[in-house]
């Protein structure tokens, strides 16, 4: 090995894309061994360096060379169990023996990943699991049992594999892929759910809506969660204004009746956030029916499906949301509060001065604008200014300034200086415009 190709080896273990580029461009063997004898993009496979794998390839590197074992780093790439790595070492090129590759994909997912790790490994005892990025932005679990390490991406790797191979799953199967993993990684989302997802939404046509949708009557609050994320994506299969007709046709239909007699709480509420962006003219009244609702994240919702002003019941429902014991509703429902009612800034004062620190930046938010100006909310705003917290100081100091009040400069000295993620935050600006706006004239 020379020493090009062994510092290669280096910056392949160390995942380092950058040098890995680096390396090849003066000449180094994208190829070149690594320290097991196998090419240094088994290496990259082995340890999920998906910017290196994807760099060896571009640079070169052979993902179909048949290993000792009779594997490829592709094949490796698939038994892994990551998307990222599999994309990255797929390269543009097509792909050799996808039928092989396939049912590699689809065994692990039959079998489970740390089922099949399990019976590779012939070890006993607790498998080590996480949740680990996979690529840019998708979520994976990563498990490992007797010295090897797998993630469990297979459903995905399967689902871009039939789409190769111009395989189209049933509705079903596809929607079961989804759901498998709707646990796995908490509030965020597996990579095997969105895969099957944005296949099933490539499928434009009536007959793959409406197998989805039907979903929505299924025993398991999973599948009736998938239907309502689908719908909210779903509006741009529809494609030219004709379909939008009768997208939003089915949806009007399909909506009310799901939201009458859905049992789970988040599924409720994300049916509710449907109803308010198709600005369904029954929206407002399930809002009203809905809002003391024991989930708290129907009742957020809730909150978010109004607007200023409202009508005298609306008012009502907001302002007791407003004075709800959970922090996220009463957040949601200060940016409906109307500062210019008497009964709103009540509610909104007492918000101004919660033990939140959320609730307390959406008050400020909401009273920057409006024609009042109530010393007691300025009163308030003011007392922002000494918070712990750099957004409530600035917060503060924009509302002070929205609402023209003569000590803007001085709210915002006392902002303090701007780390990176505030500097380009629009209400940075809100002190030149109070100086533009009260410029001397003449």
């Amino acid at each position: 090995m020379t020493e090009l190709d062994a510092r290669l080896a280096d910056a392949v273990a160390a995942g380092d894309a950058e040098t890995v580029r680096a390396l090849l461009g003066e000449g180094a063997d994208p190829d070149a061994p690594g320290g097991d004898g196998l090419p240094v993009l088994c290496a990259a496979v082995a340890a999920y360096a998906s910017a290196a794998a994807g760099a060896l390839v571009e640079g070169g590197a052979d993902p179909d060379r048949v290993l000792p074992d009779g594997t490829t780093p592709l094949l490796r790439a698939v038994e892994g169990g990551s998307p990222a790595v599999w994309e990255a070492v797929r390269g543009p090129a097509p792909v050799r023996e996808p039928e092989r590759l396939l049912a590699a994909a689809r065994r692990w997912y039959e079998a489970g990943a740390e089922a099949e790790l399990r019976r590779l490994a012939g070890a006993d005892g607790p498998a080590r699991t996480g949740i680990v990025r996979d690529g840019e932005s998708d979520r994976i679990r990563e498990i490992t049992l007797g010295g090897r390490t797998v993630r469990d991406g297979h459903g995905a790797i399967m689902t871009v594999l039939e789409r190769d191979l111009r395989i189209l799953p049933p509705v079903g199967e596809l929607v079961a892929r989804a759901v498998r993993q709707a646990d796995a990684c908490g509030d965020e989302e597996h990579v095997d759910r969105s895969a099957a997802r944005w296949t099933l939404l490539s499928r434009r046509g009536a007959g793959t809506w409406r197998a989805v949708v039907d979903f929505h009557r299924h025993p398991s609050p999973a599948y009736r969660a998938f239907v309502a994320d689908f719908l909210s994506l779903g509006a741009p299969m529809a494609g030219s204004p004709p379909h939008h007709r009768w997208y939003e046709k089915e949806i009007a239909e399909l909506l009310p009746g799901w939201a009458a007699v859905e049992p789970d709480g988040g599924v409720l509420a994300a049916v509710l956030r449907l109803l308010s962006e198709a600005c369904h003219p029954r929206a407002r009244g399930f809002g009203l029916r809905y809002a003391g609702h024991p989930d708290p994240g129907v009742r957020c919702q809730v909150a978010r499906m109004f607007e200023v002003p409202g009508d005298p019941e609306t008012a009502r429902v907001v302002r007791g949301l407003g004075r709800d014991p959970d922090g996220e509703v009463r957040s949601w429902a200060a940016e409906v509060l109307d500062c210019d009612v008497a009964e709103d800034r009540e509610v909104l004062l007492a918000l101004l001065r919660d033990e939140s620190s959320l609730v307390r930046v959406r008050a400020a938010y909401s009273v920057r604008s409006g024609r009042d100006r109530s010393p007691a909310v300025t009163a308030a705003l003011v007392e922002l200014l000494d918070a712990d917290e750099q957004d409530e100081r600035l917060m503060a100091a924009y509302a002070l300034a929205c609402r023209d009040h003569p000590g803007t400069p001085e709210a915002y000295e006392k902002v303090g200086p701007l780390g990176p993620e505030l500097a380009g935050d629009h209400r940075v600006d809100g002190l030149w415009r109070w100086r533009y706006r009260n410029r001397p004239v003449g």
